[in-house]
């Protein structure tokens, strides 16, 4: 495993970090809690040192700390989110921040989440969602800042809204912040504009979810492709979305000379190829989806020409809309 900065922070993190939605049964149906912790257990001896996790993830806190506790011998690093008061995602612009983030609402949420976890901090403190209307409004930035004089949480981030890079330009030029987290893939290569760049110049860390696109960069999903029953895939590729991503995986594989079987090492693979990328979280729920991600951890990105391929292969959509 190599290992990356996070931003200006000073803590280093391993290049494959651990998404831990899926674990939850949140929103993903079929984990179940043994297959789970055997997964983390397994990337931690793999040298995966970052798991993010969050108050909106079902039993994930919970799951997650019993692990890290486990392993009281290595240091893991665990990231979690506080959800929005007023319970919507994404954050519509125009909103008060007194009605998404006050600062009792911060400290009650983290409070639940410790005893959740039972841990006695968090390394990361992220809010779910985000709007730049609320750079300088609030007092969100002082609750942050006492929770950091108590050492509950080491460091302060958010977890940009889908698709909307740019709506925390404001909050990374502004200092207040240690990391971001953010949407970017092959198919959403809109991050490296300019939001990539701002986090560089300003020593802002960059955790990225979503690489494999929720599995539609595995080229696990095709057009007779469906999901269990609750699962929220079913709105994410709704319609003809899974042929369609087929159609896209296809022409990706194509272009680089490779197997589909390959296409989720390449998914990955681009992202880190970003200098400003501090560390990817794909969502792993085995032991065999860990020690696949942490093997792309060899220190070869992609060349010159194969990012240039892949440049071309943007996918302009909302799942979400």
């Amino acid at each position: 495993m190599r290992y990356r900065e996070l931003g200006r922070s000073g803590l280093s993190v391993s290049e494959i970090g651990y998404g831990a939605w899926g674990i939850g049964e949140s929103a993903w149906v079929g984990a179940t809690e043994d297959e789970s912790v055997r997964a983390l257990h397994r990337a931690i001896d793999l040298g995966v040192n970052l798991v993010d996790t969050a108050r909106g993830y079902g039993e994930s806190e919970r799951i997650v700390g019993r692990v890290v506790r486990e392993r009281a011998g290595n240091e893991v690093l665990v990231a979690t989110k506080v959800p929005p008061r007023n319970g919507l995602w994404p954050a519509p612009g125009g909103l008060d921040p007194a009605e998404t983030f006050p600062g009792g609402h911060i400290r009650e949420s983290l409070e639940t989440s410790l005893r959740a976890s039972g841990l006695d901090h968090f390394d990361v403190l992220q809010f779910h969602v985000w709007s730049d209307d609320w750079v300088g409004r609030g007092d969100w930035l002082e609750t942050v800042v006492e929770l950091k004089r108590e050492g509950k949480i080491r460091l302060f981030g958010v977890s940009i809204n889908d698709h909307e890079p740019d709506n925390a330009l404001a909050l990374v030029r502004s200092g207040a912040v240690d990391s971001v987290q953010v949407i970017y893939n092959i198919f959403d290569q809109a991050p490296a504009d300019t939001l990539l760049p701002a986090c560089q110049e300003h020593g802002v860390g960059v955790i990225v979810r979503v690489a494999l696109d929720e599995g539609g960069l595995t080229g696990q999903v095709t057009a007779d492709t469906t999901f269990p029953a609750g699962d929220f895939r079913n709105r994410y590729f709704r319609d003809d979305r899974p042929a369609e991503v087929e159609r896209r995986v296809a022409a990706i594989v194509a272009d680089l000379g490779i197997t589909t079987e390959q296409i989720a090492e390449y998914a990955l693979r681009f992202v880190l190829s970003s200098p400003a990328v501090s560390t990817v979280i794909p969502g792993m729920r085995s032991v065999r989806n860990v020690e696949r991600n942490v093997a792309v951890s060899d220190g070869r990105p992609l060349t010159a020409d194969q990012l240039a391929i892949l440049a071309r292969h943007r996918w302009l959509r909302n799942f979400y809309s």
